[in-house]
């Protein structure tokens, strides 16, 4: 009986878990940057503006959801390496059902003071079809000129994402 619980649950997880992107992809088209998500305040802005906030800075995205179990429990690991690198900066793209539930996670999970934004059009829109985003959650680095540095990683302690944030922050500007 065992043996049939543990196959059952490998099975689940070739099924169920994160499927890795085939190609690593390096920077974003036109139309990706062009996809609006919702601010903290109910704006709608293009990622283009998010990422544009950022230049000549490493950049973080988390892709998480409040009804996310590892994403919540991905949060402590992200706030000690948020912790460990003042320099670098972080945002968090929601890929929660609604408005209110996004608003109700943020507070509950003390990361309302971050910088958030809400994908208020679903899980499937340009900008997350182009990054073949298929769960949660997710991290990508962003380098100091608006690249893509790390395509994926599931996370924050992630060792070649830490590679990846280490080697950015040896360049020079």
């Amino acid at each position: 009986m065992k043996n049939l619980t543990f196959f059952l649950i490998f099975i689940s997880a070739i099924v169920f878990g994160q499927k890795i992107p085939s190609v690593m992809k390096t920077g974003f088209t036109k139309e990706a940057l062009a996809q609006k998500i919702t601010s903290f305040e109910g704006k709608k802005i293009p990622i283009s503006q998010v990422l544009k906030k950022h230049e000549g800075k490493i950049l973080i995205i988390d892709f998480w959801a409040s009804w996310c179990k590892d994403c919540i429990l991905a949060l402590p690991a992200t706030k000690e390496l948020k912790d460990s690198n003042p320099e670098i900066h972080f945002v968090y793209f929601s890929l929660d059902r609604s408005y209110d539930q996004w608003k109700r996670g943020l507070d509950k999970y003390g990361i309302a003071e971050m910088e958030n934004y809400w994908f208020d059009e679903g899980w499937k829109n340009n900008f997350n079809n182009y990054i073949d985003l298929n769960w949660v959650p997710r991290f990508m680095v962003i380098d100091q000129k608006g690249k893509i540095a790390k395509y994926y990683a599931v996370h924050p302690n992630d060792p070649d994402l830490k590679k990846v944030v280490e080697g950015l922050k040896e360049q020079k500007p």
